[in-house]
């Protein structure tokens, strides 16, 4: 179950778990209390049980997956005659991402036809452009977050930020963008036009959400789930509903492959925010606790806050005082707020392992289900 005891009935585009203006009054009462009571009366449990053999989801693509980075690469520089702009746009194109977001597309695709047309089905060339288009929106968020965060560093090697001025970095960003939504208005599909148009609103609103903050517990935690949701989730829900848009899959369906994405985003971020504080700045190609050096409070600090009221007037000032960031890091470490953390992202990712589960039996479905552990379990 959701832990943010939402309803799962009704799919809208600004992601039905939270809505346009974030969780409600109601809904966000003593949520982080209530997650911190459910840690200690509930077990996480495992995962479900995928059986004696676990299915290698690259592996398992590895056919779908082979020269997408050049196909990106191919689209981009056909678009401009500049090459420094092309140099930039592909930077990141480069092969050393994890191509998680394309890979859990062409998955969920592979899944949902097998649903609807059986073991015969195949996978559509627009369902690969999605995948491909997913992934150049992700990287071109990163490429504006490397500005707006004035990062030096991404994937163990030195940013664009670092490499180029701002003002083309930006543009170079803005460009990928562009041509993502040429490739999309060459899908020729409304329903997966204004699908894949809500990812990128959702990650502007993002954006704004995570410059500012709430005074208050529980409207902070709010104000975070749903900031998780318009900069990460959002983009994985909307591709996965897309591919299944395009397999002429049922509304259940879209829903069912919408709802998969959600949690798996939900999950994937929670992840990352607990790799922050107990992975190596060389695991994770960027600096440690470089959320608080940002002035970000994540779930391990926001549950972390339960047992050390003293972190909220630093939350407050964004960690700007000298000391702020070494204390928090400090009492993140002495709380249980990693330990809450772990267990909201496995919540998050049985959900989507259990919402797979709904599928028709094929080893895209198996999959599906594996890859919630690859999320969890991942180091970088």
């Amino acid at each position: 179950m959701c832990m943010c005891s939402c309803p799962r009935t009704r799919v809208t585009t600004c992601g039905p778990a939270y809505g346009s203006g974030g969780l409600n009054s109601a809904a966000s009462s003593g949520l982080v209390r209530r997650l911190a009571s459910s840690l200690q009366s509930t077990s996480t449990g495992s995962l479900p049980d995928y059986g004696t053999q676990i299915v290698d989801p690259y592996r398992l693509l590895e056919d779908d997956l082979n020269g997408i980075y050049e196909d990106i690469r191919s689209e981009l520089e056909r678009n401009t005659n500049q090459p420094e702009l092309n140099t930039i746009a592909t930077y990141y194109f480069d092969g050393q991402g994890k191509a998680l977001r394309p890979m859990v597309a062409i998955l969920m695709a592979r899944a949902v036809n097998y649903h609807v047309y059986g073991e015969n089905s195949a996978l559509l060339p627009s369902q690969r452009q999605v995948a491909m288009i997913s992934e150049m929106i992700h990287s071109a968020s990163l490429i504006h977050d490397d500005v707006i965060d004035q990062s030096d560093f991404r994937r163990g090697k030195p940013s664009v930020n670092v490499l180029w001025n701002h003002k083309k970095v930006a543009m170079a960003g803005d460009f990928i963008l562009a041509v993502a939504s040429m490739m999309i208005a060459r899908l020729r599909s409304d329903d997966v036009t204004l699908v894949l148009s809500q990812v990128v609103t959702d990650l502007v609103q993002g954006e704004f959400m995570q410059l500012g903050s709430k005074e208050t517990e529980n409207e902070r935690f709010a104000h975070y789930l749903t900031k998780t949701y318009r900069k990460t989730a959002s983009l994985m829900a909307n591709s996965v509903k897309a591919v299944a848009l395009l397999s002429g899959a049922d509304e259940s369906t879209c829903e069912l492959a919408f709802q998969y994405g959600r949690n798996l985003g939900l999950s994937f971020q929670l992840v990352d925010d607990l790799l922050d504080f107990v992975s190596s700045a060389q695991a994770m190609g960027k600096p440690i606790a470089a959320d608080l050096k940002l002035g970000l409070a994540t779930a391990p600090v926001l549950f972390a806050c339960e047992k050390y009221p003293e972190l909220n007037p630093m939350i407050m000032r964004r960690f700007q005082e000298p000391g702020d960031v070494e204390k928090a890091y400090e009492l993140v470490h002495k709380s249980r707020g990693l330990e809450q953390t772990r267990f909201l992202a496995r919540k998050h990712g049985a959900e989507a392992a259990r919402l797979a589960a709904d599928l028709a039996d094929s080893p895209y479905r198996q999959a599906l289900a594996v890859t919630t552990d690859l999320v969890l379990n991942r180091i970088k």
